[in-house]
């Protein structure tokens, strides 16, 4: 591992220095390590990076965005974010503008997020399912001054009573149309004169506590990030085909299908509805090679892969929430491929734990990947033993950076990114995942992990999903209470209860067991799909 890189910031190509004025203080930054060692030169534009430079490396004839009704290759790639480019300039873009995107997956959404990289503006990613209440919250923290909307999700932005800047849709029928302005703007555009630490993304973090954070991203971390997961996990070559469900607005899904198969030469097929059955009928159709989404959506395709066809398929990335050794092992018992597990999070943009192919130890999240370093700590961030459950610290090439917010101390201490998750280390090295600090259940003296029991109750055929909760309790502190929605066919009664309870205790310590079962049909999710705790130990407390 390389030295720490010396904290210090190049003169900014940013007109508008909004982002770079509310940086934290270097004194709050996180520790960087392993950026020297990936050699990025002082100036430079993400954008460029991805399509000119990948072009020059591998032709201007393959394939880049593959959409339902039209696909371009590197060379119509690279001629249609110069139009938009212009547009954007045309509609009075300038280097360091905050510029929001809202829509679903789709080409054009790609193409405008290349756009305003290309032009130095710092993208506003949001989520297509957000309300106007919620786009407001984002709109005025990040100081928002223009918006590329696609058609269809307009009524929700057009809500937002406090945004009174420029908005250009995308994908309709009209003459101000981002697709109509391309048509007749020049393919000639000169690409904003970047920093490598210019921020180029705001990111937010998915809000369940109700208030968001913006987590700050420079043109050499959306490298990094490909340069470290992708080259060394996903090992993505140009002829791989990529797709998945998450999406570009969650940073998961910014890596799995624009920077990391741009950053290769590779092909990216994106697909508006990408639920389980269309993902399975999108593979053969496509050839996809590598597939990204969440545990949930690999236990939901199971019974679908014996009629299906994943000839294609070499790489299935999961991430996003805690990988069950039950659905890891099912899956490759299903298919024969090694499913990649990994944990990352918005404040470092993608994954730093993972591991690949022989490496794959189940029921484990992995090692550091190759640039990070991480270790399990105390509440006084000294190091712990292996075996012994801590809070995990990550240091990398990239790390948090909150947009003017005093939670920038909490999530960084003493150098290190404190992600709020809770792990241990085996003896090999390995890290496993026990819960996130508050999930961690206290019951007659026993610490419970969540997802440990969730993954016990997991393995009984009766099971789709489940979410356990610890609850107020007179006696033992706390007890263990799980919601369950299940598979279809089987009936929510006593008897089924009392039979999830002893399968649980049959598969791990007896003590973990939840005393408490409520079947449920559904359970509460973030727009990224992400298990909303809070929400349930909100209905418990509540009597609900």
């Amino acid at each position: 591992m390389s030295e720490p890189t010396t904290q210090r910031l190049s003169p900014s190509g940013h007109v508008d220095t909004f982002a770079r004025e509310n940086l934290p203080p270097f004194e709050d930054w996180p520790v960087l390590v392993g950026l020297d060692s990936l050699g990025y030169p002082e100036r430079l534009n993400a954008s460029v990076e991805l399509i000119d430079t990948t072009m020059a490396a591998h032709g201007s004839d393959r394939p880049a965005l593959i959409g339902v009704e039209q696909s371009w290759t590197y060379g119509e790639l690279a001629a249609v974010v110069q139009r938009a480019a212009n547009v954007l300039v045309d509609a009075g873009v300038v280097p360091g503008n905050r510029v929001l995107l809202r829509g679903p997956n789709n080409p054009w959404l790609a193409i405008a997020w290349l756009a305003v990289v290309r032009v130095g503006g710092v993208v506003v990613t949001t989520m297509p399912m957000l309300r106007a209440v919620e786009l407001e919250k984002i709109s005025d923290i990040a100081r928002v001054q223009f918006a590329l909307v696609d058609h269809r999700y307009l009524e929700e932005w057009q809500g937002t009573w406090s945004f009174h800047g420029v908005t250009i849709p995308f994908g309709g029928p009209s003459d101000d149309d981002l697709v109509a302005r391309c048509r007749v703007a020049s393919t000639v555009n000169v690409a904003a004169d970047t920093s490598a630490d210019d921020v180029c993304l705001l990111a937010f973090t998915s809000g369940t506590t109700g208030n968001p954070k913006a987590t700050m991203h420079f043109h050499r971390d959306v490298l990094a990030i490909a340069d470290t997961f992708s080259a060394h996990i996903v090992k993505p070559t140009a002829d791989d085909v990529f797709a998945g469900s998450p999406p570009i607005a969650f940073t998961f899904g910014l890596g799995a299908v624009v920077i990391f198969p741009l950053r290769v030469g590779a092909s990216t097929v994106l697909l508006e509805a990408a639920s389980p059955p269309a993902l399975l009928e999108a593979i053969p159709e496509y050839g996809i090679t590598c597939l990204f989404t969440a545990p949930t959506a690999y236990r939901a395709m199971l019974p679908m892969v014996p009629v299906a066809d994943l000839s294609s398929l070499r790489r299935c990335i999961s991430a996003g929430e805690t990988l069950p050794a039950a659905t890891w092992q099912a899956w490759f018992d299903a298919t024969g491929i090694k499913l990649i597990d990994g944990i990352g999070a918005t404040e470092l943009l993608h994954i730093f734990i993972s591991a690949s192919d022989d490496d794959i130890r189940p029921g484990s999240t992995g090692r550091p990947v190759p640039g990070f370093i991480a270790e399990v700590v105390d509440e006084h961030l000294m190091a712990l033993p292996a075996g012994t459950p801590g809070l995990l610290a990550v240091r990398g090439p990239v790390g948090c950076r909150y947009l003017a917010d005093d939670r920038q101390r909490v999530y960084v201490r003493g150098g290190w990114n404190i992600t709020g998750d809770v792990y241990e280390i085996d003896e090999a090295g390995y890290f496993h995942y026990l819960s996130r600090a508050d999930d961690m259940i206290v019951s007659s003296g026993y610490n419970i992990a969540a997802p440990e029991v969730e993954g016990a109750l997991l393995t009984h055929v009766a099971v789709a999903e489940t979410a356990v909760v610890g609850i107020p309790d007179i006696d033992r502190g706390m007890l263990v209470k799980a919601f369950v929605v299940l598979q279809s066919g089987f009936t929510a009664d006593p008897s089924l209860a009392h039979e999830l309870q002893d399968h649980v205790k049959a598969t791990i310590a007896p003590y973990k067991y939840p005393r408490q079962i409520e079947f449920v049909d559904e359970l509460p999710k973030t727009a990224t799909g992400k298990l909303q705790r809070f929400r349930l130990k909100e209905i418990t407390s509540d009597g609900g």
